[in-house]
């Protein structure tokens, strides 16, 4: 028979051991469970969207739009990287591209938000004066004839999709953003305002 000091013993140790082992299964789940933008691939390479039916379409699209609102900023960056992982996006129908762009953009928006809140002053100043430079030199190349800007890597996006992508941002940053950001970007929204106001349906950008 055990004594009491031992059976103490004993169930310390067995506790232990099951918070241990707690906690490696947790990691192992946690580990299994985060979202990366080689699994998005692999899932959008793993289904084929123009065989399904509509019910099944609106439920792959969904668990999409789930994986890539999972993604970090960076994972997400690294997706928009390679222009296979919006294939799908080119089968989509007008609504479906609209439902998907309305699901999966604000958590992107927000994440650049949250980016540049978190960079230090001077960045921050010199990231204004960026974005104001390369809305001016789209829109001298606009005036000269040149409609397409940005990358290459865009997938492609009606005027009322780009439209609607704006509308999108617009109401995450106002939302979203903190009183010093909004002040901070003012000058680029009144100059993107203003490209959007001079080169009306023809301006194409980021």
């Amino acid at each position: 028979m055990l004594s009491q000091r031992q059976r103490a013993v004993v169930w310390a140790a067995a506790v232990l051991v099951g918070i241990w082992a707690l906690a490696a299964v947790g990691f192992i789940v946690a580990r299994n469970a985060k979202v990366t933008a080689e699994k998005v691939r692999a899932y959008i390479e793993s289904v084929e969207l123009a065989k399904l039916s509509a019910a099944e379409r609106a439920r792959a699209l969904q668990e999409l739009a789930d994986k890539i609102n999972r993604l970090s900023r960076e994972e997400r960056q690294r997706l928009r990287l390679d222009r296979t992982a919006f294939r799908w996006f080119e089968q989509m129908t007008e609504d479906e591209k609209a439902q998907f762009l309305e699901a999966t953009m604000p958590t992107g928006f927000k994440q650049m938000i949250s980016a540049f809140e978190e960079l230090p002053e001077e960045k921050r100043r010199r990231a204004v004066d960026d974005a104001l430079k390369r809305l001016r030199e789209a829109n001298n190349r606009m005036q000269g004839g040149a409609v397409v800007i940005g990358g290459t890597n865009q997938p492609p996006i009606s005027e009322e999709l780009e439209a609607r992508v704006r509308t999108i941002g617009l109401k995450t940053f106002y939302s979203q953003s903190s009183a010093q950001t909004k002040a901070e970007l003012a000058p680029v929204l009144e100059e993107l305002q203003r490209v959007m106001e001079m080169g009306g349906g023809r301006y194409r950008g980021r």
